[in-house]
C-alpha cells in the first residue's frame, strides 16, 4: 500500500514554508511516530515519539570514508517512497509459533553534495520500535568504498537508567552495571574484571549493545543492530553531559572499519520503545529485520536438551589436556554422560578436550593448534559413537579455535566431512584468545564474515551450530535456522570466576540486553551451589538458589538447552531434576507475565504441539512475591500445576539447595502468589488434565 500522495504534501511543505520535516510515520497502532528531517544545509536527521514523549531527539545520519576520502554527512533529495507491509511467518523453532510482521517503511533516496554519491536510508516503523539502514546502490562512478566511520547518532532526551557493559571489540563476558547514563565509566567497570582472558575496550565512554535504558518518565528504550553481514559490530560512543550515542565501528589492524563494495547495505539500526518492559521482552523486531531462512528443507534441525563433558573440567576434577593425568574426554568417564543423558530422556553429550591440542593450546599466537578431526588415544570416538545411537543418544562436537580463525576456516571441509561420516550433527565452536590473522578484532568485519561463513558452511554439510566467544548475536537465526545458539556474554561458567563471578541480578538483566539478539548458551542446572567438591580451599560459588536454576530453562531462552552440573551432582535431586527433563526447548507461544530489567522476570511458554506450559520466575539480590495469573490457558480447561520453589528460609547466600515442590489444579481463573528468596525463583509445569 502507498502513500504517495501523503508524503507529497508533507514534501511540499517543508520547501515552501523552509521548514525541516520532510515526513512524519506513525505506527501501525498510531502510537509510535518518526520524523525524519533535512535541513537547509542538507543534514538528514531522525526523531522519536511514543505517544507525546520525545524518546529520541533529532540525531543526524552519515558516513566518513577513508577511500575515497569523503564525508557523506549533507544530501538532496532525489525521490522517496513509503509503503506499509503485513506478513506473518513460521519460525523453524522459537519461542512462538507464529510472528507477525508489520511495518511502515520510508525508503529515501539522496544524494550526497558535493560528491554526487548516492545513498538510500530505508527506516521501518513497527508497533515496538523502528529499524533503519543505509544503503548504496550500484552507480558509476562509485564501486569499491571503504569506511572510516559510521555517523549515526541516538540522541536521547534525558539522563536514563541505563544497563551497560563497557564498550570493546574482544569479548561480551563483563558484569552489567546499572547507572544513570551520565555515570557511565567503562575504564573503572573494565579494570574490576581479572577473570575475562582477553580484554581490548575502546574507552571510559563507550559501552556496547543491546544497550537497555529506562527513562524518567517509565519508558524502556533497547539500541541494537539487526542482521549483521559483511559489516563490523556497532559499538556506542557516550557523550555524558549531553545524553548522546555515537556510532562507533570495530575497525581492523590497520584502523579501517569496513570494505564494501556497491550494491551494499548496513545492518539496521535497531530501537525498540514500550512503556511496559515485558513488551521489550516480547519484541520480535529484529527478527522481522533479517532475511528468511535461506534452508528449504528444514527437517534435520531439531532443538536439543544435552548434558555436557565439560563443568568437571571448570570445577577442578579434570582437564581438557590428556597431559595432565586427569584427562576428562576418556572413553569410560564419556561412557558415564551417555547413560545419564538416555536415562533422564537428553538429546545429547557435549564433550569437551577430546582431541589433540590442549596441551599448547592458548596465547602464543600459534596458529596450526587444532586440526578437528584427531582424537585423544583415550577416546575411542567410533566406540562411543557406537554406543550412544545404542542408547539413543547423539554426541556434539566441540570445535575449540584457539582464536586461530583462519586455521579452521582452512580445516573445516574436511572436519564437517569428518562430522558426517560419524553422524554426528551439531559442533559448538569457541574462539578463546586473540585472532589469529593478527589484527583482527572477534567484533570486526573479517570476523563477522567468518561467523557467518562457518554458518553457510554448517547449511552445506547439515551441521546444527552453536558459538562460544563470537559477536553478540543480530537475530541472524532466522536466516540461519541451524545456528540454534551463541554464548557472546558471561555465561553460568562465570561462576567459578574467582573475582567477581555472576551476580543474582545478572539473570534477570540478560534477557534485556544480549539476548535481545537471539538465544544464549546460558547453560544453567546447577544442584552444587559450593563449587569446592575437589578442591576444599575453593572460595567460587553459584549465586542462584537451585529453584531459580529450573525457572532459567523458562526464562532463559533457547533451544539448545544444556544441563550444567556433573551427574553425580544432579542425582542428589531426582526430584528437582524431573523439571529439567520435562521443560521443553521449542515453543508454541511465550507469555511474559511480568518484567522490571535489573529486578524481575516471570514467562510462561506453550510447549510446541501441545498443551502444556511451562512458567519460571526470578529475581534479584531481593526477595519478593511473584504473582501469576493463569488467564493464558484455555477457558474451561483444568490443569495440574506442579511448582518448584524456594521454601521460606532459602537464599542464595546462606541456604541455596532448599526447595519444596507442590501440586495444585489451575485453570484460568486462578492466580497463586509464590514467594521468591533472594536469589530465587520458582519453576511450575503445568499439565492439561
Amino acid at each position: 500500500m502507498k502513500y504517495l500522495g501523503t508524503f507529497l504534501m508533507v514534501l511540499y511543505a517543508s520547501f515552501v514554508g523552509f521548514a525541516q520535516t520532510l515526513i512524519e510515520v506513525k505506527s501501525p497502532d498510531n502510537r509510535l511516530k518518526l520524523n525524519v528531517s533535512l535541513s537547509l544545509k542538507g543534514e538528514i536527521s531522525y526523531g522519536i515519539h511514543l505517544k507525546n514523549t520525545i524518546i529520541i531527539k533529532p540525531s543526524s545520519l552519515g558516513f566518513k570514508l577513508n577511500k575515497p576520502a569523503l564525508t557523506l554527512n549533507h544530501f538532496s533529495l532525489v525521490s522517496a517512497d513509503t509503503s506499509t507491509h503485513f506478513d506473518t511467518w513460521q519460525p523453524v523453532w522459537g519461542e512462538v509459533k507464529s510472528i507477525t510482521n508489520h511495518y511502515k517503511e520510508v525508503k529515501l533516496n539522496l544524494k550526497a553534495n558535493p560528491s554526487n554519491v548516492l545513498v538510500k536510508v530505508v527506516f521501518r516503523v513497527f508497533n515496538d520500535g523502528i529499524g533503519f539502514r543505509y544503503e548504496f546502490p550500484e552507480q558509476a562512478n562509485f564501486k569499491h568504498f571503504i569506511v572510516a566511520d559510521e555517523l549515526t547518532q541516538f540522541n536521547l532526551a534525558g539522563n536514563n537508567k541505563t544497563f551497560w557493559i563497557p564498550g570493546d571489540y574482544d569479548t561480551n563476558e563483563y558484569l552489567y552495571n546499572t547507572t544513570k547514563f551520565s555515570e557511565i565509566h567503562a575504564l573503572p567497570a573494565s579494570n574490576k574484571e581479572k577473570d575475562i582472558a582477553l580484554k581490548s575496550v575502546i574507552g571510559d565512554n563507550f559501552v556496547q549493545t543491546p544497550l537497555m535504558m529506562k527513562t524518567p518518565e517509565g519508558i524502556y528504550v533497547n539500541i541494537h543492530e539487526a542482521a549483521l553481514v559483511n559489516y563490523p559490530v556497532m559499538h556506542l560512543q557516550a557523550d555524558r553531559q549531553n545524553f548522546k550515542l555515537l556510532s562507533h565501528l570495530t575497525p581492523d589492524a590497520v584502523g579501517n572499519k569496513a570494505y564494501l563494495q556497491t550494491p551494499a547495505k548496513t545492518p539496521w539500526r535497531t530501537i525498540i520503545i514500550s512503556d511496559k518492559a515485558t513488551d521489550i521482552l516480547a519484541s520480535k523486531t529484529i527478527l522481522n529485520l533479517n532475511e528468511p531462512s535461506k534452508i528449504e528443507n528444514t527437517s534435520w534441525i531439531k532443538p536439543q536438551k544435552f548434558i555436557g563433558m565439560w563443568w568437571e573440567m571448570h570445577v577442578g576434577k579434570a582437564t581438557w589436556e590428556k597431559a595432565s593425568g586427569k584427562h576428562g574426554a576418556n572413553t569410560e568417564n564419556v561412557k558415564k554422560y551417555i547413560d545419564f543423558a538416555a536415562d533422564n530422556g537428553f538429546d545429547g553429550v557435549l564433550v569437551e578436550g577430546w582431541n589433540e591440542g590442549w596441551e599448547d593450546w592458548f596465547g602464543n599466537w600459534k596458529e596450526d593448534v587444532f586440526d578437528f578431526v584427531t582424537p585423544y588415544s583415550d577416546y575411542n570416538l567410533d566406540e562411543l559413537l557406537a554406543y550412544a545411537k545404542q542408547r539413543g543418544v547423539k554426541i556434539i562436537m566441540h570445535h575449540e579455535t584457539s582464536g586461530s580463525a583462519i586455521n579452521y576456516e582452512r580445516r573445516i571441509d574436511k572436519a564437517y566431512q569428518f562430522l558426517n561420516e560419524k553422524g554426528i550433527n551439531t559442533v559448538k565452536t569457541g574462539y578463546v584468545g586473540r585472532i589469529i590473522p593478527r589484527g583482527e578484532h572477534h567484533d570486526s568485519q573479517w570476523m563477522v564474515n567468518h561467523y557467518n561463513r562457518v554458518a553457510d558452511k554448517a547449511v552445506e554439510y547439515k551441521i546444527m551450530l552453536e558459538a562460544h566467544e563470537s559477536s553478540r548475536p543480530t537475530g541472524l537465526h532466522r536466516t540461519y535456522p541451524n545456528w540454534l545458539a551463541n554464548e557472546a556474554a558471561r555465561g553460568n561458567e562465570f561462576n567459578n570466576a574467582p573475582t567477581l563471578g555472576l551476580v543474582p541480578e545478572h539473570e534477570t538483566i540478560l534477557p534485556f540486553t544480549r539476548m535481545m539478539g537471539g538465544p544464549m548458551d546460558y547453560t544453567p542446572g546447577f544442584f552444587r551451589m559450593h563449587l569446592n567438591q575437589f578442591i576444599p580451599e575453593r572460595k567460587t560459588r553459584v549465586r542462584t538458589t537451585l529453584a531459580k536454576q529450573l525457572a532459567m530453562y523458562v526464562t532463559m531462552y533457547s533451544p539448545l538447552q544444556m544441563v550444567g552440573d556433573l551427574p553425580e551432582n544432579l542425582k542428589v535431586h531426582p526430584d528437582a531434576l524431573q523439571f529439567i527433563k520435562d521443560v521443553p526447548v521449542d515453543w508454541d507461544d511465550t507469555k511474559i507475565l511480568e518484567a522490571e530489567p535489573g529486578d524481575y522476570i516471570t514467562t510462561a511458554r506453550k510447549q510446541k504441539g501441545n498443551d502444556d506450559w511451562f512458567v519460571g520466575a526470578v529475581t534479584d539480590e531481593n526477595a519478593r512475591i511473584t504473582k501469576i495469573n493463569f488467564d493464558f490457558l484455555d477457558k474451561g480447561a483444568k490443569y495440574q500445576a506442579i511448582i518448584y520453589r524456594d521454601v521460606d528460609n532459602a537464599d542464595w547466600e546462606k541456604n541455596p539447595e532448599v526447595y519444596t515442590i507442590e501440586k495444585v489444579i489451575v485453570d484460568s481463573n486462578s492466580i497463586l502468589k509464590i514467594n521468591l528468596a533472594k536469589g530465587g525463583g520458582c519453576a511450575v509445569s503445568i499439565f492439561k488434565l
